[in-house]
């Protein structure tokens, strides 16, 4: 599997936007845990199958979290669309990847088939039910 990695042009514009300062024990390398987020973006996996020369999963998403929530990934947008470097319909994300047709309990899938089950044998109802026949009966 091939690696991305920052090229120098996209680092010298995303690097100044970067938090500076900030306290803690030793920081993993920005320019590692970026792409490393990307990754995960890009490809769809989980934050714990991140290939580890982006670092230390935990690490790469507790930046993803943290950065999100303080607005940093729209700043350095902003900044990419101002430089020329991305375009407004750029994409890093997985969303065009087309699912199964099972995944969502489509037709095929397991969960199709419970509920046209239940939809032929009906609610299962007990004795002791308000909506039981013994109990209209009497």
């Amino acid at each position: 599997m091939a690696l991305f990695w920052l090229s120098d042009e996209a680092w010298a514009v995303t690097e100044p936007h970067l938090p500076k300062n900030q306290p803690g024990a030793r920081r993993v390398d920005d320019r590692r845990v970026i792409p490393g987020i990307l990754h995960v973006l890009k490809v769809g996996c989980r934050w714990c199958d991140c290939p580890p020369d982006y670092g230390p999963s935990i690490t790469i998403y507790n930046r993803f979290n943290r950065w999100s929530h303080r607005g940093f990934w729209l700043k350095l947008l902003d900044a990419l669309l101002d430089t020329g470097a991305v375009t407004k319909s750029t994409s890093i994300d997985s969303t065009y990847v087309k699912a199964q047709r099972a995944a969502f309990g489509a037709k095929g899938g397991a969960r199709r088939k419970q509920s046209a089950a239940r939809a032929v044998a009906g609610r299962p109802r007990s004795m002791h039910s308000p909506t039981s026949s013994a109990v209209r009966t009497r």
